[in-house]
């Protein structure tokens, strides 16, 4: 019996140490995000579905929505808020004079609609079937704020902003014909159409409106 001792001891020792607490990690959001190489504001906004504005506000970052590699950015309004950004005075009036209203939207490229897409902060992509290099256009008058494949889910991405409240996203395209800050008119070519998941050729569009996606169903025109 002598030599089940040790074993006897060792499950004792065990039965009576508690397991390691492990403390849940905190959400994304409530940790500074550092800008990375190819980051830009609109970027990090539209991959968390914030309003880009009010990342700026947060962060006391100036209406030019300039930010630097290794910045540290806060992802989410505290409760007490955060103190306005410094706006120029006619800055001020174009964000306060911009208008509500929807742009006018037209179809991004002539491909059916082959599935919708829901989001998880709710919205929906739509995924348009077509030919591999198709053309992909511009569906409101606007200036392209990004371009780069940072936003993995999107392969190779466009985002075009319509006016202080509406952009318009374009993934998996195969190449771009456009580069950030360029300004371009609806039904422009702004793309070709790539693959998306499957090997199969479409493009992944979206509306968003003040950073969450809306259903573009609902707002381009019947066809």
């Amino acid at each position: 019996m002598r030599r089940f001792a040790p074993l006897v001891v060792l499950l004792l020792v065990g039965a009576c140490t508690s397991p390691p607490v492990l403390r849940p990690e905190s959400p994304p959001e409530d940790l500074p995000y550092v800008v990375q190489a190819g980051d830009t504001l609109y970027s990090i906004s539209f991959r968390r579905g914030l309003d880009y504005r009010e990342v700026a506000r947060w962060n006391g970052i100036d209406t030019n929505y300039r930010i630097e590699v290794g910045q540290k950015l806060v992802l989410k309004a505290p409760a007490g808020g955060f103190p306005a950004a410094p706006v120029k005075p006619s800055a001020r009036v174009a964000v306060e004079l911009s208008p509500s209203a929807a742009p006018h939207w037209a179809w991004p490229t002539d491909g059916a609609v082959l599935a919708t897409v829901t989001q998880p902060m709710g919205g929906l992509g739509l995924r348009l079937g077509g030919t591999t290099g198709a053309t992909v256009r511009a569906a409101a008058n606007g200036r392209v704020v990004y371009v780069g494949s940072g936003l993995r889910a999107y392969g190779l991405l466009v985002i075009v902003k319509h006016d202080e409240s509406w952009l318009s996203a374009y993934g998996y395209n195969r190449e771009v014909l456009v580069h950030e800050g360029d300004a371009v008119r609806e039904g422009q070519a702004i793309a070709s159409m790539g693959e998306g998941p499957g090997g199969s050729p479409m493009l992944y569009f979206e509306i968003r409106l003040q950073g969450k996606p809306v259903d573009p169903l609902k707002h381009l025109p019947s066809r």
